[in-house]
């Protein structure tokens, strides 16, 4: 069968032209039986499953919530920031697809192998320009003739965006993103062969009136190596895992640092609320042990050991004997 999925209006359609006779029944079931043939494109392999594309999408929805913060704090205005799609496709056609002028952000992942590019649309990058130099955020897109100055400002801008998407990708792996180069004109880039797969993470983004694109660009040979990783199989087992040795480590120093109270235990007694508002000065309780039995000592509130009323150094203290079987038969 078919793995598209119908509307109620398509399935309504369909028992209604069936019903009136337009359409036979059996027809159907001898269409089903044919073997169709899928046309497939091998300039458009795809090499990211499904699961690991979800797993690009989750890594980069975290990257663009942290661009929102970034950008927000450092340009003093509003600024949103989402994922609007993530596909995988040759690397010829996403060249086609931007603009012959704008501006192009390269810059490395060790230690993964290759270049990203980060693609930000002129208007974008000028309105925040704009708005870095004082500005209301107004929008020039002269790319062909940008200055040494401007060149210097917007690639500064971005560079210091690259710790956000070292953290971005912190639950997968570890990077150490450094901006390597910036381009304005796409034809000059050409970081993998034309039909090789890239993933284009794609960003919608809104700088107060203005609103735009930054696309990034991610070949599959700097993706390779860490494949597997992106399968939320691999995620949810790694989450199983036991933590790291430096984690365990920390975690006892906490528990041997922990402070819990400790109680000698002389003995209890029960009386009455008449008794107890009777007693005077000078009145004796009379205790459930012996004045020669050990005392119960209870730790956190559970008896643990048994000791010894004493003195040390002019101090009172506690001799551990033994340990309370109470305690040993509650677990503890």
């Amino acid at each position: 069968m078919s793995g598209e999925v119908l509307s109620q209006n398509e399935i309504d359609a369909l028992l209604s032209a069936i019903s009136t006779g337009e359409m036979d029944a059996e027809e159907l079931k001898k269409e089903e039986t044919t073997k169709k043939v899928k046309v497939y494109d091998f300039k458009r392999a795809l090499r990211f499953s499904k699961d690991q594309i979800r797993s690009l999408t989750r890594i980069h929805d975290n990257f663009a919530r942290l661009l929102t913060t970034h950008f927000s704090a450092q340009l003093r205005s509003y600024i949103q920031i989402s994922v609007s799609s993530v596909d995988q496709v040759p690397y010829e056609e996403f060249i086609r697809s931007i603009p012959n002028m704008t501006l192009l952000n390269l810059f490395y992942v060790s230690p993964l192998e290759g270049r990203i590019m980060l693609e930000v649309n002129p208007t974008i990058g000028y309105a925040m320009m704009d708005r870095l130099m004082g500005g209301i955020g107004i929008s020039h897109n002269k790319t062909e003739s940008l200055t040494e100055i401007e060149t210097k400002i917007i690639s500064n801008m971005f560079e210091g965006a690259l710790e956000n998407y070292r953290e971005a990708w912190q639950s997968i792996t570890d990077i150490e993103p450094e901006m390597a180069d910036f381009e304005v004109n796409p034809q000059f880039v050409q970081m993998v062969s034309p039909n090789e797969t890239v993933v284009v993470i794609s960003l919608n983004t809104q700088i107060g009136e203005v609103s735009g694109v930054i696309n990034l660009c991610i070949p599959h040979v700097v993706l390779e190596p860490i494949i597997p990783k992106l399968s939320v199989h691999y995620w949810m087992q790694s989450e199983r895992n036991e933590p790291k040795q430096e984690e365990t480590k920390a975690i006892e120093k906490r528990i041997m640092t922990a402070k819990i109270p400790v109680v000698a235990e002389l003995g209890q007694s029960e009386m009455t609320v008449e008794e107890f508002l009777n007693l005077e000065i000078g009145d004796c309780i009379a205790l459930d042990k012996p004045v020669n039995a050990p005392l119960t000592v209870m730790v956190g509130n559970k008896p643990k050991f048994l000791g010894q009323a004493g003195r040390v150094n002019r101090k009172q203290a506690i001799q551990i004997l033994d340990h309370d079987i109470r305690g040993e038969e509650d677990g503890e």
